[in-house]
């Protein structure tokens, strides 16, 4: 059985994403050593060899949706200034500005979120499953995996990429690393939304921000 624990220390690892790892695993009954062989064979290990690297270039991207309701600054490093430069890197960056507008994540990546909202999470959740009447012994179970949906819903670094649910921005990253040669970190991000905390109206943000796009 391949678990959450398992796909977490290879995305560790190798730095590829969780779909990837989870396939990787799935395709070598879960051992850990030929994962990270089959991952490296399909250079989607590439981000691992290039961690210890510095980012210090790069581009502060900004990105204004609509009539001017959404806007975002994100901070994407890379290597090198001539990197940083190029379309496939603006393009890159362009991409995780829509993302971030359309998405709305709370954190960049699980490890900001602090432990006392995980741990009011789990609780309530933990409630929510007996209030549903599942039984005790598969209560926490399930509690882990609503806490993985949590972490894919909030944070950047795991939700699903607008333009292709298939891969989360992870994923998108290391595919970029592999393609581009140079280590990419997203550092930070700002994002405004007009009203912000005042009544309005819900609005499809994911639908008109890639309405917009195309």
């Amino acid at each position: 059985m391949i678990t959450a624990s398992m796909v977490k220390d290879l995305r560790t690892k190798t730095g590829a994403g969780m779909m990837d790892c989870k396939k990787a695993l799935a395709a070598t009954d879960g051992d850990m050593d030929k994962a990270v062989d089959f991952l490296r064979e399909k250079g989607l290990a590439a981000a691992a060899k290039k961690a210890s690297r510095i980012a210090a270039e790069g581009l502060v991207y900004s990105y204004i949706h609509g009539n001017g309701r959404i806007g975002v600054l994100v901070e994407v490093n890379c290597e090198t200034d001539f990197v940083a430069q190029t379309d496939n890197f603006k393009s890159l960056c362009k991409d995780i500005a829509m993302q971030i507008a359309a998405a709305k994540p709370t954190y960049l990546k699980r490890e900001e979120v602090p432990e006392s909202v995980i741990d009011h999470e789990r609780e309530v959740l933990r409630i929510q499953a007996l209030n549903e009447g599942k039984p005790e012994k598969i209560v926490e179970k399930m509690t882990i995996g609503r806490i993985e949906k949590f972490y894919k819903e909030n944070c950047l670094m795991e939700q699903p990429f607008i333009k292709d649910p298939d891969k989360d921005i992870t994923h998108v990253i290391n595919e970029n690393i592999a393609k581009i040669g140079e280590k990419i970190d997203i550092r930070r991000y700002t994002r405004y939304e007009l009203g912000e905390g005042l009544e309005k109206r819900n609005d499809d943000f994911v639908s008109e921000v890639m309405a917009q796009a195309k």
